[in-house]
C-alpha cells in the first residue's frame, strides 16, 4: 500500500479522515459506548465489560486519546476515562456540517 498524500487534501479532509480512522474498530465504539453511559470516571471496568485482554484495552484507550476523544486521570496506580466534551462536540459540529452540506440529488 502506497504512502497517502496527506498534503494535497486540506486540514478539515485530513482531520475527519484521522476521526474516522480511530472510530473504525468496533472495540473503541464500544469502549466509548460504555464510558459515556457512566456517571464517573471509569478505571479497571473497561476490561471486564468489553472483554478484551488490559494490553489491547490499552492500546484502544491510547488511540481514543490521540484525537483527545477521551480524558484519562491519575488517581494512584490507576488511570480513570471520561468522555472529553469538548472535543466530542467538536467532532459532532464537523460531522454535522460534513453530512449537512451534502445534497441528495443521487440516484
Amino acid at each position: 500500500m502506497g504512502i497517502t498524500k496527506t498534503q494535497i487534501f486540506n486540514q478539515n479532509q485530513n482531520q475527519m479522515a484521522t476521526i474516522f480512522k480511530v472510530l473504525a474498530n468496533p472495540a473503541r465504539i464500544a469502549i466509548l459506548q460504555y464510558i459515556s453511559k457512566q456517571e464517573s470516571c471509569i478505571c479497571n471496568d473497561i476490561v471486564d465489560e468489553i472483554g478484551l485482554a488490559q494490553p489491547t484495552i490499552s492500546q484502544h484507550l491510547k488511540e481514543l486519546k490521540s484525537i483527545d476523544l477521551i480524558k484519562g486521570e491519575i488517581e494512584g496506580k490507576k488511570v480513570c476515562y471520561c468522555i472529553n466534551l469538548a472535543t466530542w462536540s467538536k467532532i459532532q459540529s464537523t460531522l454535522n456540517t460534513f453530512f449537512n452540506t451534502t445534497k441528495s440529488n443521487c440516484c
